[in-house]
């Protein structure tokens, strides 16, 4: 924190949206050669910016942001996560015994941070699980930890025994927690602030019923926070949600999908709403297809001309071999036997 403090920045004024810095910690009993003892990763928002990996043994950037920091802050870093691996190995090895754990693969995980709101408010969070599941929670109110089981009764215990770590966690939580976001999100500059407004598409899917599924797109969006609706008139209806998950090029995805009764996709429609938008986009299937009923005129048009091409090039050669026919000698070179016709056949073409 010190080194932050000291670090001569540009001032600029602060991106009007919610922010965060939040750290996940990861300690394996039984990590393997293919896997880390201890693994750290931070974020800003929802960009990784620092890790540490218990292989490799120090602290090092995620960003290109972070390249201003120099090697006092980066063997700070390194010895705080070096602490941290310790004490998460302790805890791991006591929860699992309130487990009757004594061997296996098992983890506990340690995610905590402070975020920053759009009108300005704050809030900090301090979690900790085991083998994937809540285990416990601080109450910053309180300064009480939550459990949320019962095994996590005995760590409880066993945590509320020592006030201060409470009273560390939330000190950290609403002072230098806080301090660091404003200084990362001043180093990240316009990386924090940005939009790009969702590409919203809608497919079709049949469904076993004999209904349809629609499913609502959004695509190549930014930040990751998005809200997709499906809608009959002015109702909305129970939908079936996606993770919002990376797209791989800095932007995020996700879907919403609804049941409709066959033939009546026409009456539905998605609601998105994005920080990047000004208003409520409301997409239907027609307008999320745009061309296809043009491409289904166009196919049409072609048809009737090839058709209409083909047909009227055989009402031709059979106006052209009637015309022969009639002619004098124009008996069938290839049957001078053949019978005189009674007469012109009436062609339409």
């Amino acid at each position: 924190m010190a080194e932050l403090e000291h670090l001569k920045l540009e001032k600029k004024p602060w991106p009007t949206r919610t922010h965060s810095l939040h750290y996940y910690y990861l300690t394996l009993s039984e990590p393997g050669p293919s896997l880390p003892k201890f693994l750290a990763v931070g974020y800003v928002d929802d960009q990784p910016f620092i890790r540490f990996d218990s292989r490799v043994g120090k602290a090092e950037p995620q960003a290109p942001w972070m390249t201003p920091m120099d090697a006092q802050y980066w063997e700070t870093e390194t010895r705080k996560q070096e602490k941290w691996a310790e004490v998460q190995q302790v805890e791991m090895w006591t929860v699992m015994g309130y487990h009757n754990h004594s061997s296996g693969m098992h983890s506990t995980q340690r995610m905590f941070g402070c975020e920053i709101q759009e009108d300005g408010r704050y809030r900090g969070f301090w979690q900790f699980g085991y083998d994937g599941q809540d285990h416990l929670s601080l109450d910053l109110e309180t300064l009480s930890w939550v459990s949320a089981e019962p095994v996590a009764m005995r760590t409880k215990h066993w945590w509320e025994t020592e006030r201060c770590y409470a009273e560390y966690d939330k000190a950290y939580l609403e002072g230098p927690c806080l301090a660091s976001l404003h200084r990362y999100l001043e180093l990240g500059g316009q990386r924090f602030s940005r939009r790009e407004p969702p590409t919203v598409r809608i497919t079709e899917h049949s469904a076993k019923d004999g209904g349809t599924i629609l499913r609502c797109w959004a695509l190549g969006f930014y930040p990751h926070n998005i809200l997709l609706s499906w809608w009959l008139g002015e109702k909305e209806l129970d939908s079936e949600y996606a993770e919002t998950r990376p797209s791989g090029d800095g932007t995020y995805q996700t879907w919403a999908a609804a049941w409709v009764p066959a033939g009546k996709k026409a009456q539905y429609t998605c609601r998105v709403q994005h920080s990047s938008l000004n208003h409520t986009f409301t997409v239907s299937w027609e307008s999320s297809h745009p061309g296809l009923t043009a491409m289904v005129i166009s196919l049409v048009l072609v048809l009737l001309v090839v058709v209409g091409g083909v047909t009227l090039t055989k009402c031709i050669q059979a106006r052209n071999k009637e015309s022969y026919e009639q002619a004098p000698g124009g008996e069938d070179p290839h049957n001078s036997q053949s019978p005189a016709r009674a007469g012109p056949t009436p062609l339409i073409c």
